[in-house]
């Protein structure tokens, strides 16, 4: 059985992408506290790499910004993916199946892709498309969030 359920806070404001083939994700941490005090007094806090596609990505980005209490209710998921210098990554995450909205906070930025528009040079001339449209299907986490976590 693999089955997760995680309450916490969403430490930025989620931002949602289009894929390649048209399907929609969003990935954001969520810190979740600790039962328990640490010996200083203070409760410590687990941030969790959570992932979600389709309607529950777009109402997530939609609706949650940074610092909005939700639940998720989802999976354990591992991958691996290779860096341009060859060297391996391992990603633990959870898939996000079902989120609740439990307190939101208004998002910082209105623009749910989070990207404003910017020349792009492919094969056939120059168009303009946004970041998401950029994105391929393998998902890498974006470099503001890699800083601090353990899996990187």
């Amino acid at each position: 059985m693999n089955q997760v359920a995680l309450v916490g806070r969403v430490t930025k404001d989620p931002i949602l992408r289009r894929l390649s083939e048209g399907r929609l994700q969003t990935s954001f941490i969520l810190a979740v506290n600790r039962k328990f005090k640490n010996q200083q007094g203070e409760v410590d806090a687990d941030f969790i790499l959570c992932t979600a596609w389709g309607k529950v990505a777009e109402n997530t980005a939609k609706h949650c910004g940074k610092g909005s209490l939700i639940g998720v209710g989802g999976r354990i998921q591992s991958r691996t993916y290779e860096r341009e210098d060859k060297s391996r990554v391992f990603v633990t995450e959870v898939i996000g199946e079902e989120i609740r909205f439990l307190s939101t906070k208004r998002r910082e930025n209105d623009n749910l892709y989070g990207e404003p528009e910017v020349n792009v040079q492919q094969s056939g001339g120059d168009e303009r498309k946004t970041e998401q449209e950029r994105v391929s299907s393998n998902f890498h986490l974006p470099q503001d969030e890699k800083e601090g976590l353990p899996i990187y």
